[in-house]
């Protein structure tokens, strides 16, 4: 309040100007004290008429009016000040920690979106470096079958050639023949085993008639006898007869059998089925009656302790015998009982690729029973390729006695022996193929055959003779079949 009256007296100071003021004091005439207080005009010389005194009291009036309002003015602007003088004192008082309040959080909004560049950043090279390992592995894998392919190429230019040359028939003589052998059969191409890396190269080495580079022994013709159910030598193979169709892509090529001589409690009738496309083929599928194996329903599912190789297993006398994988390890696994009972090492046999027969598969090492017992059927580096033969013993797996013939082994599609005779199938494709070469171990000789036997699904993979019901068992093409056979008396 000071500070207005201040300003009030101000503001009269300032209104009344220069004007010259008078106080008085007399007694009225009742005797009172009266104060007068007079202000000279500053524009008037003189009093005017009593109008004019009221026109100038109506101007002091209006003067005083306009006073009243400029003061009041003056004091809204005031007023108007103090508030933001007020409102400044806030903002001094609490300003630093509002301010820093707002740092934090501007300072809190830029590091989360660091973080998040951070982390987009880390996604793109996590992405990049990814695309780099994707483009390593596809360029290894560019060369790997560029390699592949090259391989191919050599291996069936090599082939062109030995076709080529077979057919001139001039086959280079070996340095030392056996006796009994015919000249030129021991030398055979000099194929390249140690990077064989498709098993299905489809050589055309199966349809050449090898009869060109074999004499005939003189036992080569068969007797015209015919119906002995003993041994004999084979003159005729009938129709195949499809028992099944495997159901699955791993059933392309396999092996299945039965027993000539089943050990208890399995029967003649007792079958037992491999699919054998796979890199691990442990299933062995047994069907104890042949409605079981007709239909598909197996009765049991053998998991052998080591994965096979090829389609070359057989079972005989109860056991299960079978080249394992990538070894020339042949193993007897007892079937009643699901255990390895032996295992032996065929000496200096190819493996995994070197020798196959022509359609691959890795059948380098195929087993086979006859009349006589059991047999290994294989090729070596010694042998240069040709098909060698021993019998083994069937509980110890010892070689009991070994042949070497004059057949080159990727010369033929298959093979399996019949009463001590080794037989060769001219090709695995070929809707019309033929057996095409007997050895006999008896005498040593090889002769050439002309057997029809046919392919009917073209890509048998597995022929196998059973003794038992005289009878070759086939896998052609995922079908399992059989083939009647004709014997001549010996």
């Amino acid at each position: 309040m000071p500070a207005i009256q201040l300003l009030l007296l101000a503001c009269l100071v300032w209104g009344l100007g220069a004007r010259t003021a008078q106080l008085r004091k007399a007694n009225d005439r009742s005797g009172r004290c009266q104060y007068t207080f007079s202000v000279a005009s500053p524009n008037e010389s003189s009093c005017p008429e009593q109008g004019q005194a009221m026109s100038a009291i109506q101007d002091l009036q209006r003067d005083s009016s306009a006073q009243r309002a400029d003061l009041e003015s003056t004091k809204a602007r005031l007023r108007s000040l103090e508030g933001l003088v007020h409102q400044l004192t806030l903002d001094e008082a609490a300003g630093p920690s509002a301010t820093q309040e707002g740092l934090q959080r501007e300072l809190g909004a830029l590091r989360r979106e660091r973080e998040q560049l951070e982390s987009q950043n880390r996604e793109l090279e996590a992405s990049y470096s990814n695309l780099l390992r994707d483009k390593s592995a596809l360029e290894e894998e560019k060369r790997r079958l560029r390699e592949e392919n090259e391989d191919l190429a050599r291996r069936l230019d090599s082939s062109s050639q030995e076709v080529a040359r077979l057919r001139r028939g001039q086959c280079p003589q070996a340095r030392s023949t056996p006796q009994g052998v015919p000249s030129g059969s021991r030398e055979v191409s000099k194929w390249n085993v140690e990077t064989v890396n498709f098993q299905e190269l489809k050589s055309e080495l199966t349809e050449v008639p090898a009869s060109r580079i074999l004499k005939e022994s003189p036992s080569g013709h068969p007797r015209s006898e015919e119906g002995d159910p003993g041994c004999g030598e084979l003159v005729w193979v009938g129709e195949p007869l499809t028992l099944r169709r495997a159901e699955t892509i791993t059933g392309k090529y396999g092996v299945w059998m039965r027993d000539p001589k089943p050990a208890y409690p399995y029967t003649q009738e007792t079958t037992w089925r491999i699919d054998t496309v796979g890199t691990d083929i442990r299933q062995v599928f047994e069907y104890d009656l042949s409605s079981q194996f007709l239909q598909g329903y197996p009765s049991k599912v053998h998991v052998l302790p080591r994965p096979l190789e090829s389609t070359g297993a057989v079972v005989y006398r109860g056991s299960l015998y079978f080249q394992g994988a990538e070894s020339r390890t042949v193993i007897r696994y007892e079937l009643n009982t699901e255990t390895v009972k032996a295992e032996k090492e065929i000496p200096g046999a190819g493996y995994h690729g070197q020798f196959p027969y022509s359609w691959g598969g890795y059948t380098d090492i195929d087993l086979a029973v006859d009349e006589t017992g059991l047999w290994v059927i294989y090729s070596t580096q010694e042998a240069k390729g040709a098909i060698v033969l021993s019998k083994l013993n069937p509980e110890s797996l010892e070689l009991e006695r070994t042949w070497e013939t004059n057949i080159r082994k990727q010369s033929v599609a298959n093979a399996f022996i019949i009463c001590g005779h080794l037989y060769t199938v001219s090709s695995y494709s070929a809707p019309d193929a033929t057996i095409n070469f007997a050895y006999d171990t008896g005498t040593r000789r090889s002769r050439a055959l002309t057997v029809p036997f046919k392919n009917r699904y073209k890509y048998s993979s597995m022929v196998d003779y059973n003794p038992l019901e005289k009878k070759l068992f086939a896998w052609d093409n995922f079908n399992m079949v059989t083939y009647d056979l004709r014997l001549s008396k010996m």
